[in-house]
């Protein structure tokens, strides 16, 4: 069963107030899934710009592709939802017993800016403390100034630690951390 929905309590203009986060975890109802992917493809054909998994990935697979998807092991799935409307998204994964890593972050254009990805990055961390993480992780893309800035006003920071290589030119992923204390 999905965890029951919170309300928001942040946001500058009061929207977030109005948004509910929505955990989905490996115990997801058969509605579930498509709740997932339909908010995954919309954040994928929105923001091709801003994660490294293209839609055409995840086109192929079919339903259980993303049963899978939901059901990993420790994952923490989380849809925020604005009149009963997918907004915004994320993701936590355990990395091992110490780290968890944030993934998949993504607000729809009529919700940034008002609050909903801060959300969804608080409900991520709590994941992560509550199940005993010491850091909590990321990668971003470079140029994503506006996801950069949403994650360095929680406390992440840039790590030494190289990224993904994303081309042949050699760009890679940036990595930013949080000491969860």
């Amino acid at each position: 069963m999905p965890v029951p929905a919170r309300d928001g309590v942040s946001g500058r203009d009061g929207l977030a107030r109005t948004v509910r986060l929505r955990v989905l975890t490996a115990e997801a109802d058969a509605d579930d899934w498509p709740l997932w992917r339909d908010v995954r493809l919309a954040a994928l054909a929105e923001a091709p710009l801003s994660f490294k998994s293209r839609i055409e990935d995840w086109h192929r697979g079919g339903e259980e592709r993303w049963r899978a998807r939901l059901a990993m092991a420790g994952a923490h799935n989380i849809v925020a939802l604005l009149r009963g409307q997918a907004v915004g998204m994320a993701s936590g994964l355990p990395v091992d017993g110490d780290t968890g890593e944030l993934r998949s972050v993504w607000v729809s254009p009529e919700a940034r800016g008002r609050g909903v990805g801060d959300l969804l990055v608080a409900g991520v961390e709590a994941w992560a403390r509550s199940s005993g993480a010491t850091t909590l992780r990321l990668a971003v893309l470079p140029g994503n100034e506006p996801a950069m800035t949403l994650y360095r006003r929680h406390g992440f920071g840039f790590s030494p630690e190289l990224g993904d290589l994303l081309s042949d030119d050699g760009a890679r992923e940036r990595v930013m951390v949080k000491t969860l204390r």
